[in-house]
């Protein structure tokens, strides 16, 4: 399975309950005088919370490292276990477009990595689980509502702590990392608050890979993996379910 496969899945998921949603809206159009929540989207401030699924990949660059002897190890993750987060929201109006958005929350998933040796076929796994600590701020640029629907994208960046704890892996990730997000999803005016679901796309800007591993010094075959990667970014799709 590939990450362009979740993401596939993940994002369609979310335009069919968009269109779905939009049929039910439209629908209810010809019985409704008044749209719900009409004046929710002009409070200067106003809070929610999230809960949702994402997957976690990796994206791995090798510098060709080849051992004393001769492993020369390639690494990918080969396929993805759903993760869980949750997040709180604060969003401040700018404009009648204009939204920005800042939601802390946590994030726990895992990733299972493959280590692969060329040259002999031999063939190790190591499972990777995360606990992160996020902190997304983006802009969210919205549409024209129509009736009880209004569509929207955003652009943001997301901190990302890791306090899940270490272990003497062959590959271990640094506690932090930055990410470019961009995300799509549409407003649904309920009677008595808003469902945003929404499709995250989030990749990672640094090297999360720690090279430096003195606690493998008594394992010098270990140290092979880390020597096999020149970098290491982290990629997250995220599907959250925003009540506002």
């Amino acid at each position: 399975m590939k990450y362009g496969y979740f993401s596939y899945k993940l994002l369609k998921s979310l335009l069919l309950l968009i269109f779905v949603g939009s049929g039910l809206t439209a629908h209810a159009k010809w019985g409704e005088k008044v749209p719900n929540r009409q004046y929710a989207d002009l409070k200067r401030w106003h809070w929610g919370f999230s809960v949702g699924t994402h997957v976690q990949d990796l994206a791995f660059t090798h510098s060709g490292y080849i051992s004393e002897d001769g492993r020369q190890w390639q690494l990918e993750v080969p396929a993805f276990s759903p993760g869980f987060n949750a997040t709180v929201l604060g969003d401040f109006r700018l404009h009648r477009y204009f939204n920005l958005r800042l939601s802390p929350g946590m994030y726990f998933g895992s990733k299972t990595v493959e280590m692969l040796d060329v040259n002999s076929g031999d063939k190790q796994t190591q499972d990777i689980k995360s606990a992160l600590v996020v902190i997304p701020l983006d802009l969210k640029v919205s549409g024209d509502r129509l009736h009880n629907t209004r569509p929207y994208f955003t652009l943001g960046a997301m901190g990302v702590l890791d306090i899940s704890k270490k272990r003497s892996d062959p590959i271990v990730t640094n506690g932090f990392d930055m990410m470019l997000t961009v995300g799509l999803g549409c407003d649904f005016y309920l009677p008595f608050f808003k469902l945003c679901p929404e499709i995250k796309f989030c990749f990672g800007l640094t090297d999360i890979l720690k090279h430096n591993r003195p606690d493998l010094d008594e394992n010098p075959s270990a140290i092979d993996f880390t020597r096999s990667l020149s970098k290491m970014k982290s990629n997250m799709v995220v599907l959250s379910f925003y009540f506002e």
